[in-house]
């Protein structure tokens, strides 16, 4: 028989609504039994991707002796942290508090007014690898309980104290120090793998914010060993198993250093940000072959994760038939079937494959010498060698599509559809591919047409046409900044109106009135233990260093101050993390390095369809050129959300006009497609 999450939405509790285990969704329901009861709480946290979530539903929330016992003695909540993140903050606090290390599934014990007591991640069903059994668990906890409670709610109230501590980060009015970019990237450098690129050992993330970064401060600083870190990850990720070489897109991260062996389940949001993190690297150095990977990563999120309604689904899954990556990997006599003898050979050598295989006896596509050196070694003409690959490439992902695909997670979140569509609009303005900059307009219609209250306020889930959940301090920030970015590419002013809206909510309802920041939940949101404050980044940006970005660059376009004025604030609350942990921080310090300037202005009067618009708009977005804003109209004018960047610049001769503005300084205008384009060409 099913439990009460069969009629949940979201697909990770839909795995778990035929388990024995007497489930709960979070609400009034099961906490009210909790206090009615006197039980305690269980409290477990996953996302349909993970890996150990499936692991440990299967060895114990399928177990009919330990369901038994959960049911008996606790009221059992299961969450999805991609719904909830304001509960995944607050009680992944608790457990790092509790044992030093975090990770998901995430097991938690409350007290009925929800103080968390004892917590941990995964454990096995019975004592095994040096881990206690979850049966063990189970009985000790409700020992402690029964038994020991004077003791166990004095644990809880001392670590609630503690998470309650952690909302308030930074003084009001921290300051932050003049070389905090310099000292971020001294940090970046010490933890930095100078054999394999990235940072620290395995398992190793991409870390897309820092490499941002290193791109900023190269800006400032042209240092060679700067641009060798951003050059030497981007290189080893894309030649990597963490990167799909037959279609496109990142996993998660690898297990190894060597970027080799992934955990490959594919999230949209790590995808947004490396098409981002790898565009501007195109745009810094020149290289193709970070534009390559922008297109590739680009087109599998339009091919295999977007809704028809224009949405963009959240994760696929690791496992297939049970299996974690076994929709990727390989053997040679699989590639000699799809492809001719002589190719299939030359394949499996540029490609890793062998006999004996590089994972578990069978093979992840990887470059362990680039395309160029296999060439040049085996005498072969570089373009014939690419030219036949291609064809290999193409032919075997027909064939892997045959193949049973892994889980999808179709559930559209706001914030993660605003990284999307932010990296769309740049890309496709950047790469000159208007599919892009649709996909991108698309999406955002999507977020405002179907993750809306009446009201106007965001929400943060939906699937199969239901929108349900308040929207956190992310999902807006996200929004605010892919709306600004989807109007540079477009020049549609009710993008920026969009965003205007937005970015008033999130003042009235997010921004901390006694001190600096903003915190994660609105200030009608569910009454949780602790009100967070994001200041740190995960696998996403934090919450005040994106509200911050957004903020600045909305800011600045539309001459509101009190925008600018609160990004400042958004940052100072992170002051303390920039200080002592800059390499947690990287969506703050890009932030930052906005708001420290010069910020150009670039404001183009011309007929938008007109060639010589085209040609002042290539001379600008083929740079980089992060600290700056574009607006483009017909004609001057006062009026709209943009009135006052406008206002005062009228075309000259009533033709293609440019004003460069930097810091609100202007220089005089400058009219006629060749002198426009040499004086943005000037621009760096």
């Amino acid at each position: 028989m099913s439990n009460r999450l069969a009629d949940e939405s979201s697909p990770y509790l839909l795995q778990h609504r035929n388990n024995p285990v007497d489930w709960y969704p979070w609400g009034e329901e099961a906490l009210h039994r909790s206090r009615e009861e006197d039980r305690p709480i269980f409290l477990s946290i996953g996302y349909s991707a993970c890996h150990w979530c499936h692991v440990m539903e299967h060895e114990s929330f399928e177990n009919d002796v330990i369901a038994a016992a959960l049911n008996e003695r606790f009221v059992c909540i299961k969450v999805d942290r991609e719904e909830r993140p304001d509960l995944d903050q607050i009680y992944m606090n608790a457990v790092q508090a509790m044992t030093g290390r975090g990770g998901w599934p995430m097991s938690v014990f409350l007290t009925p007014d929800l103080k968390p007591f004892f917590g941990g991640t995964y454990w096995p069903p019975t004592a095994s690898r040096g881990m206690p059994g979850f049966d063990q668990v189970i009985a000790g906890v409700s020992d402690a309980w029964n038994n020991r409670r004077e003791q166990a709610l004095q644990q809880a109230d001392e670590l609630t104290g503690h998470l309650q501590q952690l909302a308030q980060l930074s003084a009001p009015g921290a300051v932050l120090a003049d070389d905090v970019l310099h000292h971020a990237a001294a940090q970046l450098e010490r933890v930095f793998d100078f054999s394999q690129g990235g940072f620290g050992g395995a398992p190793k993330f991409p870390h897309p914010m820092d490499l941002k970064v290193l791109l900023r401060f190269w800006r400032r600083d042209a240092r060679d060993g700067v641009m060798q870190m951003v050059r030497l990850s981007l290189d080893k990720m894309a030649c990597g198993g963490i990167y799909d070489h037959l279609g496109g897109g990142f996993a998660r991260y690898s297990v190894d250093a060597q970027w080799l062996v992934p955990h490959f389940e594919k999230m949209l949001y790590d995808n947004a940000l490396l098409a981002d993190a790898y565009l501007e690297g195109f745009l810094a150095t020149g290289d193709e072959n970070y534009a390559r990977v922008v297109r590739e990563t680009l087109d599998y999120v339009l091919r295999d994760m977007t809704d028809t309604a224009g949405g963009f689904y959240s994760t696929e899954d690791a496992d297939s038939e049970g299996v974690e990556g076994k929709f990727y990997v390989w053997t040679p006599s699989e590639i000699a079937v799809v492809l001719r003898e002589q190719a299939a050979e030359t394949f499996c050598y540029v490609y890793d494959v062998s006999e004996s295989g590089n994972f578990e006896g069978k093979n992840i596509l990887n470059l362990p010498k680039t395309i160029e050196q296999c060439a040049q070694i085996r005498g072969v003409d570089v373009r014939l060698l690419a030219n036949e690959l291609t064809e290999g490439r193409e032919k075997l992902f027909a064939e892997r599509k045959k193949r049973i695909h892994p889980g999808l997670d179709d559930k559209v979140l706001t914030s993660w559809n605003g990284l999307m569509i932010h990296a769309l609009s740049r890309a496709g303005a950047a790469l000159d591919e208007p599919r892009y900059i649709e996909a991108a307009t698309q999406g955002a219609d999507f977020v405002l047409a179907q993750l809306r209250r009446d009201d106007g306020r965001l929400l943060h889930t939906w699937r199969h046409g239901i929108a349900k959940l308040d929207a956190y301090l992310d999902d807006y920030a996200a929004m605010i900044n892919a709306l600004v970015s989807v109007y540079e590419a477009t020049f549609d002013e009710r993008w920026i109106d969009e965003a205007v809206g937005l970015a008033d909510v999130t003042l009235t309802h997010f921004a901390d009135p006694d001190g600096d920041g903003f915190f994660y939940t609105a200030d009608d949101h569910e009454q949780l233990i602790a009100r967070v404050k994001d200041v740190q980044d995960s696998s996403v940006p934090s919450g005040n260093g994106m509200v911050a970005t957004a903020l600045a660059r909305l800011g600045v376009l539309t001459g509101r101050n009190d925008y600018v004025v609160a990004a400042e604030s958004a940052v100072r609350a992170c002051a303390a993390m920039l200080k002592e942990h800059p390499t947690a921080a990287g969506q703050a310090l890009v932030a930052h390095d906005f708001l420290s300037g010069p910020v150009d202005q670039v404001v183009i009067l011309a007929d938008m369809n007109s060639p010589d618009a085209a040609a002042a708009l290539n001379s600008l977005r083929g740079k980089f050129l992060p600290n700056m804003i574009v607006a483009c109209r017909d004609a001057s004018g006062g009026e709209g959300a943009l009135g006052e960047l406008f206002a005062g610049k009228p075309p000259v001769a009533g033709g293609l006009t440019v004003y460069v503005c930097r810091d609100f300084v202007c220089e005089a205008p400058v009219s006629g497609r060749e002198g426009v384009v040499e004086a943005l060409g000037r621009l760096q």
